[in-house]
């Protein structure tokens, strides 16, 4: 399954790309991630996204599509991949196009007031990427986390301002997006309102009914 995966910040894409990437073993590429590991090795490229981040604005479009398209060349495209947070904006979905043709676009959405508590809890491992919510979905050891035993973390941009602004941010430029893979019969809509697994579980099926996903699961306990 070649799949984009796209939404605000808080909607739970993190969430659901790490079940699909633990149940069929497929190659999982978080976008924001992958650009805070450039600022994290202060690269050339890592200082000039640095300065976008801390701010909360979006990165370039002509920065994120190198580092993407890099990625793409560099992996197994035959396994199939999950593009993370990933395109957000016109641009960076054509020139993925251009580059290859994926099978599905999911757009999975959320209202602020449910983002804002989401990404307030929110803990991450630094070493595997899980994704913990201290009041849902808590870690078993107090900010450990449950593979790996690693520190939890919190993101420096999971406060109450800088997720309001790249909220509405966010939502003002995906909307040509969601058109564009509309228009493509590409496109799948989740409202993550509710309970994630549910909603996870929902997809799942959809992706499977359409044959989207033909993969069979490397892992029969999720």
């Amino acid at each position: 399954m070649k799949a984009v995966l796209f939404g605000p910040p808080g909607s739970g894409k993190g969430t659901y790309a790490q079940y699909f990437k633990e149940k069929y073993c497929i190659p999982h590429l978080s976008i924001g991630d992958i650009l805070r590991e450039e600022v994290a090795k202060n690269s050339e490229i890592g200082r000039i996204v640095g300065k976008y981040v801390e701010k909360g604005e979006l990165v370039p479009d002509d920065i994120v599509i190198e580092i993407v398209i890099n990625k793409l060349k560099n992996i197994d495209l035959k396994q199939g991949f999950i593009l993370d947070g990933y395109p957000r904006t016109l641009n960076q979905a054509k020139a993925l196009d251009n580059f290859l043709k994926i099978d599905v676009a999911i757009y999975i959405h959320a209202p602020l007031n449910i983002v804002i508590e989401r990404l307030s809890y929110r803990y991450i491992c630094p070493v595997c990427g899980r994704i913990y919510n201290l009041k849902y979905v808590p870690p078993k050891n107090d900010l450990k986390c449950d593979l790996d035993n690693s520190d939890l973390i919190r993101r420096t941009d999971d406060n109450h301002d800088v997720i309001k602004y790249r909220y509405e941010l966010y939502l003002k430029e995906s909307k040509p997006i969601i058109e564009y893979y509309r228009a493509r019969k590409l496109l799948i809509e989740i409202d993550n309102s509710g309970s994630s697994y549910e909603n996870i579980k929902l997809l799942e099926k959809i992706l499977v009914e359409k044959s989207i996903l033909k993969t069979k699961p490397c892992r029969e306990d999720l």
